[in-house]
């Protein structure tokens, strides 16, 4: 399950809730077998943090000193959101609330004094009605324009800084850069397809699909599409991947290839290309070149698919 990344919406829907109980957190005696109770560890060089209930650390007589609230934020956070835990512990600060904070997989924790649970709570439901009631920037989807052209090269080259393939670092000028330069002026580039997502008046991200085939029927290729750093995981690059789609669809386009991540494509529908007898220029790409039949995908097309000659080189 995928959760949300946007900072003002995890804020509006933020909802903390009390757990029964009070927590400590105990240096867990070395070698001594894990007993049941404990609802968090945290090892580290010098030996083995865990959280317990009081009642639990008494029982086994286990020393602690700071004696918590544990508060859960019930909001599905994605574990790259951004911005979270800095804007809780900040307005928590400000009320002058000590706060330790536990990510996990569905949710984010926070440890406060037992004695300020009822203060944090409040805290907490205000920052959330704060957010709600801010205007959210609205995202412009429109072509991209030989303006644009330098702001959205600076942009891909920021977001392939990270090679996708390697997760390493690129050393100089990332490839995606000067196959983009190419596109733009390919006898397969197509004007309505090169879409730039605005935010503020700043282009943050952009969407490219340019003509290719297979056999004599024309598809696109999409790619590359690439978001500003600061805001990938916001949803700019699904609201690209939806405004493509339904431009190709209004056009009359049967069908779009990409190269990318099976696990993040099929999410807009797109299938491995093989399954429709659609193959990939490269047999070594695999499930990882992908097909989107459109509403008007004719079927009965078989073949290699052929990228515009930049994306063919």
């Amino acid at each position: 399950m995928n959760g949300e990344t946007n900072l003002q919406a995890l804020l509006a829907t933020l909802h903390p809730v009390l757990r029964d109980g009070e927590y400590v957190y105990v240096l867990w005696p070395h070698g001594r077998p894990l007993e049941p109770g404990i609802q968090a560890a945290v090892r580290e060089a010098e030996g083995l943090t865990v959280v317990l209930p009081r009642a639990t650390a008494d029982s086994l007589g286990l020393p602690y000193d700071f004696v918590a609230a544990w508060i859960t934020l019930e909001v599905h956070s994605e574990l790259e959101a951004v911005g979270l835990t800095a804007a809780v512990g900040k307005a928590l600060t400000d009320a002058r609330i000590s706060c330790n904070v536990l990510a996990g997989f569905h949710h984010d924790h926070l440890l406060v004094p037992v004695a300020d649970a009822p203060r944090a709570l409040e805290v907490l439901h205000e920052v959330s009605a704060a957010s709600r009631d801010q205007p959210r920037p609205e995202l412009v989807l429109r072509n991209e324009t030989a303006a644009d052209r330098d702001k959205i090269l600076a942009l891909t080259a920021e977001a392939f800084a990270i090679s996708p393939v390697t997760g390493l670092p690129v050393e100089g000028e990332p490839i995606e850069v000067e196959v983009l330069r190419q596109l733009f002026e390919c006898a397969e580039y197509l004007p309505e397809f090169s879409v730039v997502a605005v935010l503020d008046e700043e282009i943050v991200g952009h969407v490219i699909s340019t003509r290719g085939w297979v056999g004599d029927y024309g598809l696109l290729g999409l790619g590359p599409i690439g978001v500003t750093p600061r805001l990938q995981r916001h949803g700019i690059g699904s609201a690209l991947m939806n405004e493509t789609i339904a431009r190709a669809n209004a056009a009359g386009e049967g069908g779009i290839a990409l190269l990318g991540s099976p696990e993040y494509y099929p999410r807009f529908g797109f299938v491995p290309a093989a399954s429709f007898g659609v193959l990939p220029p490269e047999d070594s790409w695999g499930e990882h070149f992908q097909l989107l039949p459109l509403a008007l995908w004719p079927g009965g097309v078989h073949g290699t698919f052929r990228y515009a000659a930049p994306l063919a080189g």
